[in-house]
């Protein structure tokens, strides 16, 4: 590809471990790629999560070195900007009313009928994010040994999923991270994601980077892959700060 002028990123297990805070490493990495080039975050959790795990972390991070970061928190259904200001809206896409109570009940009963709805949790099994619905299998403060051990193949999830899938047809249900399943609206993914980043920054798909840690098919991140977007996959934060390390001086500042 030609040298991006946008990079995007998941967020757990790609910036950092599932639901933890990224290295100081890693903060002054993304810092460092904000001064040649846009930044975007896209992925499951909640803007709350992309501002303690990544906003908050950024060392000596002031409001004009914030403005180039785009935040898409739950897989693109919601979109965010940083500014001098403050977090400004720029869209959001909630679930109704009728398409919550369904897709909480659809993926409850699927998952207890699989034999996946455990007994031992961190934090709650469901969550409504307004405009997701996250099932983690083992709750949403799960420690990442015991997520990791959950489910190694993404079988699990794959099974459930599919389930869920056939329970209501006009949701988008898609694997999340290491124990998750997420409901959106149809047609909300990264991919939507991407696509609304070019029409907000005016930059091309094709000038467009994206890293994340799961572009297998059955992946959250695949999306992105299959629209044909440069994609560059990791194993976790230190495969991603290394490619950084390696990436960044190949770019030039603004």
């Amino acid at each position: 590809m030609t040298t991006p002028r946008l990079v995007a990123f998941d967020l757990d297990d790609t910036l950092a471990p599932s639901k933890t805070a990224i290295s100081p490493r890693m903060g002054q990495l993304l810092l460092d790629l904000a001064t040649r080039v846009e930044v975007a975050i896209i992925s499951g959790g909640q803007l709350q999560q992309f501002q303690s795990q990544v906003v908050e972390r950024l060392p000596d991070a002031d409001a004009d070195s914030l403005t180039p970061f785009h935040l898409l928190p739950t897989c693109g259904t919601q979109y965010y900007r940083l500014t001098p200001e403050g977090v400004r809206t720029v869209y959001s896409h909630p679930l109704t009313d009728d398409e919550k109570q369904r897709a909480l009940a659809a993926v409850e009963e699927e998952a207890r009928r699989l034999g996946l709805w455990e007994s031992e949790t961190w934090g709650e099994i469901l969550e409504d994010r307004g405009s997701q619905i996250t099932f983690s299998a083992l709750g949403q403060s799960a420690p990442v040994e015991a997520k990791t051990a959950w489910d190694p193949t993404g079988a699990k999830k794959n099974t459930l999923r599919d389930a869920v899938a056939a329970r209501i047809p006009d949701l988008e249900v898609r694997s999340g991270g290491s124990t998750s399943v997420d409901i959106t609206r149809r047609g909300i993914d990264k991919a939507y994601g991407m696509r609304r980043l070019s029409e907000q920054t005016g930059i091309a798909l094709d000038d467009m980077l994206f890293v994340g840690d799961r572009l297998d098919e059955h992946g959250n991140d695949y999306p992105v892959l299959a629209m044909g977007v440069a994609c560059h996959a990791v194993t976790g934060w230190e495969d991603t700060a290394a490619y950084l390390e390696e990436l960044i001086p190949t770019l030039p500042r603004r």
